[in-house]
């Protein structure tokens, strides 16, 4: 496995956040990342990204850091989201490395993240769908942990939503993971990882600037 040259960005062309689509499944624990999406395109200034009709998606278009990016929200369904990310490759004509998932994540504590470069689904349909589609697990995710639930159906828990209690945490862990791909999107991969994966939040901006820093 390669590393990313110190001093430049990761390679990250197209951001996919995973969800489903419809308004009864808007606020629950399986639509962190389109969650994620939606207050990213919020960092962003009114008018830098387009919203287009594509790879049956919610897909914008725009540029950060003088660089093209794009985002995606698939509305394929979860268990079908590999089908749009796979539409959405072909487009752009880009690799799986080159493309950023965003997901829940089942066996993390609720608000906790995980970046990494590549790996298993681990149990999860969405990203399950966009390794068969792709053909290829090595495209970089960053997972939201929901946690599990003490009883009962694990579907019906994350296509409900959050207890009170669990609200403010979890927003708290959006926002980060809004920081966590604007970062990748700003530094070498490996140093995005280690600060995601052990950091506290911090203001929108601030992380990469910090970062940046780093590698000067």
């Amino acid at each position: 496995m390669g590393t990313t040259p110190r001093g430049e960005a990761a390679n990250v062309k197209l951001v996919v956040g995973l969800g489903n689509p419809g308004s009864e499944y808007a606020s629950s624990r399986h639509n962190a990342g389109f969650m994620v999406v939606e207050r990213l395109l919020g960092t962003f200034p009114e008018g830098r990204f387009t919203e287009v009709n594509a790879a049956a998606s919610r897909f914008f278009c725009g540029r950060f850091r003088q660089r093209a990016l794009y985002l995606q929200q698939p509305l394929t369904y979860m268990n079908l989201s590999g089908e749009a990310v796979l539409a959405a490759v072909r487009r752009l004509g880009i690799t799986p490395g080159e493309v950023l998932v965003v997901s829940d994540d089942l066996e993390l504590p609720l608000g906790r993240l995980r970046l990494r470069r590549n790996g298993s689904d681990g149990g999860h349909n969405g990203l399950k769908s966009v390794i068969e589609k792709l053909g290829s697990s090595e495209f970089k995710r960053l997972r939201i942990g929901i946690g599990r639930p003490g009883s009962g159906s694990v579907s019906d828990y994350v296509l409900g939503g959050f207890e009170a209690g669990e609200r403010e945490r979890f927003d708290a862990a959006v926002d980060a993971a809004v920081k966590a791909v604007r970062l990748v999107l700003s530094v070498p991969f490996e140093l995005a990882m280690n600060e995601v994966n052990r950091r506290e939040p911090e203001p929108v901006g601030a992380e990469e600037k910090k970062a940046t820093d780093k590698t000067i």
